[in-house]
C-alpha cells in the first residue's frame, strides 16, 4: 500500500476509511462488555441474514432461552437466570453481532457509492479488496470463537480464541487507520528518521505483547483471582508462578497471565518515556511535534486504569467498566503509536 497510493487521494474515501476505523474500535468496546458479562454465549447459533433481529414475541424468546438452557454454562453457572436475565446477556451479543452488519454494510455501500463515483484509483483497489477479506475473516473467527465455549464442560468461550478475535479486530483496526494516512497526511509532514522508526516498531511489538495478555486477562478474569497492588496476593513473586511446566503456565494459568501483563506495562512504560526523551530531540514536522506526548499521555493513563480495574475486580459492575475504559484506552495508545510511525516512516 505504502508504494502505491500517494497523499492527495480523494479526502471523501479517507473520512469514510477513518469512520470505518471508528466503528471498529466500538466494536471491540462492545467485544469486551459482552466478554465480561459472560454473553458471549447467548446467541447458539449463526444467521448471517435473520439473526439482524432480536426476538419478536414471548414464543420466539422463549425459544432462543431454551436454546441457551442446553449450554453447559446456564447448567452450571447461571440455572438461576430468568428470562429477564436471559434478555440482558442476549441483547449483549446480539448488539456486538447487529454492529458487525452495520460495520459491513458501511464498508459494502461506501465501496460502491465511491465506485460509481470513480472516486477510486485503479491502485487503491487492491488494498480495499484486502480490507474487505480482512474483515470477512474478522467474522469467521467470531464464529470460531463462539462455537469454543459451545461444547460440554466449557463455561465462556476460549481465551485463546476471543485474544485471537481481539488481536484480528485490531489488526483490521490497524489496516484501515494506515490506509486512511495514506490519503490524508500531507507528504511534507512525513519525515525520515531510521532510529526513531525502528524504536516505535518496538514499542508496537512490546504493545502487542502486551494486549494479546490482555485478552488472556479478559478471558480468564485473571484480575479477580489477584485483586491486589503492587504484589499480587501480597507476593512479589507469586508462589503460583511454578505450575506445570511449558506454555499452558504460561497461557492458562491465571496468576502466571497477570504477573507478564502487570510486568509488560512496566516494561511498555518505560519504554514508552526514553522513546519520548528521544522524540523531543528530534527536528520533525510540525504535526509530529504536536503529538509526540499523546503515547507518554496515554500510556501512564493505561497503566492508572489497569490498577483500578485490578483493584475494583470483585466487583462485577466495576470490573466491566474499568475494564471497558482499560481497553479503549489501549486502543487510543495503538493508535498514537500508529500515528507516529506513520510521521517518521518514510
Amino acid at each position: 500500500m505504502n508504494d502505491t497510493i500517494s497523499p492527495g487521494s480523494n479526502r471523501a474515501v479517507a473520512w469514510w476509511l477513518l469512520a470505518g476505523a471508528g466503528m471498529i474500535m466500538v466494536q471491540v468496546l462492545i467485544g469486551g462488555i459482552t466478554r465480561l458479562t459472560e454473553s458471549g454465549l447467548s446467541i447458539t447459533e449463526w444467521k448471517p441474514i435473520t439473526g439482524i433481529l432480536p426476538p419478536i414475541g414471548n414464543t420466539a424468546w422463549q425459544a432462543e432461552f431454551d436454546k441457551y438452557k442446553h449450554t453447559d454454562q446456564f447448567r452450571y453457572l447461571h440455572s438461576g437466570f430468568s428470562l429477564s436475565d436471559f434478555k440482558f446477556i442476549f441483547f449483549w451479543e446480539w448488539f456486538h453481532r447487529f454492529w458487525a452488519r452495520l460495520l459491513g454494510i458501511v464498508f459494502i455501500v461506501g465501496f460502491f457509492w465511491f465506485l460509481v463515483k470513480k472516486k477510486f484509483r485503479k491502485e487503491m483497489i487492491i488494498p480495499l479488496v484486502v480490507l474487505f477479506l480482512l474483515g470477512a475473516l474478522q467474522g469467521a473467527i467470531g464464529w470460531i470463537m463462539v462455537k469454543s465455549g459451545l461444547v460440554p464442560e466449557k463455561y465462556y468461550v476460549g481465551h485463546v480464541e476471543l485474544t485471537t478475535h481481539f488481536i484480528a479486530a485490531l489488526g483490521l483496526l490497524v489496516y484501515t487507520l494506515w490506509f486512511a494516512l495514506r490519503l490524508l497526511v500531507p507528504e511534507q509532514q512525513v519525515n525520515q528518521y531510521p532510529s526513531l522508526k525502528n524504536f516505535t516498531l518496538v514499542l508496537l511489538m512490546v504493545l502487542l505483547a502486551q494486549l494479546v495478555y490482555g485478552g488472556f486477562m479478559a478471558g480468564l478474569k485473571a484480575a479477580t483471582k489477584a485483586p491486589t497492588w503492587p504484589t499480587i496476593n501480597g507476593e512479589w513473586l507469586p508462589a503460583a508462578l511454578a505450575g506445570k511446566p511449558g506454555t499452558g503456565n504460561l497461557i492458562n494459568n491465571p496468576i502466571t497471565v497477570q504477573f507478564i501483563h502487570r510486568g509488560i506495562a512496566y516494561l511498555l512504560v518505560l519504554l514508552i518515556v526514553v522513546w519520548f526523551w528521544k522524540a523531543r530531540k528530534a527536528g520533525l514536522s510540525d504535526w509530529f511535534r504536536q503529538t509526540r506526548s499523546l503515547p507518554l499521555i496515554l500510556v501512564l493513563l493505561q497503566v492508572v486504569l489497569g490498577i483500578l480495574t485490578v483493584l475494583f475486580s470483585p466487583s462485577t459492575t466495576a470490573l466491566v467498566w474499568l475494564g471497558v475504559l482499560h481497553q479503549f484506552v489501549a486502543m487510543l495508545l495503538l493508535v498514537s503509536l500508529v500515528w507516529v510511525l506513520y510521521l517518521v516512516r518514510k
